[in-house]
């Protein structure tokens, strides 16, 4: 089982974005230590077009046999050029040819070793897939999405059984999932012979998460989740601030806290963040703009929602933007709270 990064050098949006610090670290790092501490994956080797890279791949302990050609690190470059360079390279240099490719991207540094395990059994289990792909759920769904023709009309990108699915209502339309640039693994046999980085006969491995790297806010998000990652790994306790109204309470536009309704999923995540040591505060605006005094209404909601918290905090400013640079979503942090004890 080999693994496989990418990791070529020229990165436009992102100057090095590959090598760049996250966390203290080379972004390039967390995708070798991964591969590394997969209990299914027997080599990694990076493929780079740059001796830096090359060097720093090794001093993480990723093995770097070749340097690649540049007709394969070029921004049109594909990535089915890059294995099929790779494999061929180790068959004519080594005759080594691994039965399965891990392809795991730099620019998705969050990941559970778990799953790359997960995913490369699948593919053991079952000799008639040619692929996995880690999936995460659409955002948006493409039956809702429009093509513009050369007579300025529109057509649906996509349709289904559903009549006029564009004018159907979102719950009543099929489930979606996108690639998340996770985790892929294909049989090396797929790469050479029919030339494709998945081949037809396709299993998804389904993920609650998607932090790839495209711009500046999704590198600040992923060093501010790394950060938190490597401290619940060592143990540490966090001190973690929920607003109340939209995560611990349905939002209300109303302002009329006192018809607030519990919202289970953000008490779950925050009850067990809470169970397991750390520090919750909740704050929230409720009687910034009014005025009125919600505590004591506010307390007995908590207490008869069975919500776990240290401190309840007033004087949040009501705003219709918050900017802060050490946000999570509920799902993120969510997902992070799966690895504290």
């Amino acid at each position: 089982m080999l693994a496989i990064i990418p990791a070529r050098s020229g990165s436009k949006g992102i100057p090095d974005k590959n090598i760049r610090l996250c966390n203290g670290r080379p972004l390039l790092s967390y995708s070798i230590e991964q591969a590394l501490a997969a209990k299914k994956v027997s080599r990694v080797i990076v493929s780079t077009d740059s001796i830096g890279y090359a060097e720093i791949a090794r001093q993480f302990g990723a093995e770097t046999p070749f340097i690649r050609p540049m007709e394969f690190a070029t921004d049109d470059s594909l990535d089915i050029d890059v294995f099929e360079h790779t494999l061929k390279y180790l068959i004519e240099t080594e005759g080594y040819f691994p039965e399965i490719c891990v392809h795991l991207r730099v620019t998705h540094p969050i990941r559970n070793v778990c799953d790359i395990d997960t995913a490369v059994n699948m593919l053991l289990n079952t000799p008639s897939l040619d692929s996995v792909r880690s999936i995460s759920k659409a955002k948006q769904t493409p039956y809702k999405m429009w093509l513009i023709n050369e007579q300025n009309r529109l057509s649906p990108v996509v349709r289904c059984d559903i009549i006029e699915a564009y004018n159907a209502p979102r719950q009543a339309l099929p489930e979606v999932w996108m690639q998340n640039a996770n985790i892929d693994v294909v049989r090396s046999s797929v790469i050479l012979e029919k030339h494709s980085m998945t081949g037809t006969n396709i299993a998804p491995l389904k993920q609650n998460i998607n932090f790839d790297i495209d711009s500046e806010s999704d590198f600040l998000k992923a060093d501010l989740f790394l950060g938190l990652y490597e401290k619940i790994r060592k143990g540490k306790k966090l001190t973690i601030c929920f607003d109340i109204d939209g995560i611990i309470a349905q939002k209300n536009e109303t302002l009329n806290y006192s018809e607030a309704i519990p919202a289970q999923w953000g008490i779950k995540v925050a009850n067990k963040l809470y169970d397991t040591g750390h520090h919750i505060i909740l704050f929230t605006a409720r009687g910034y703009i009014s005025g009125k005094d919600w505590r004591d209404i506010t307390r007995t909601q908590l207490e008869e929602w069975g919500v776990k918290y240290h401190e309840l905090r007033f004087g949040k400013v009501a705003a219709d933007i918050y900017v802060d640079d050490r946000l999570l979503t509920l799902g993120e942090l969510e997902w992070l709270s799966n690895f504290v004890d």
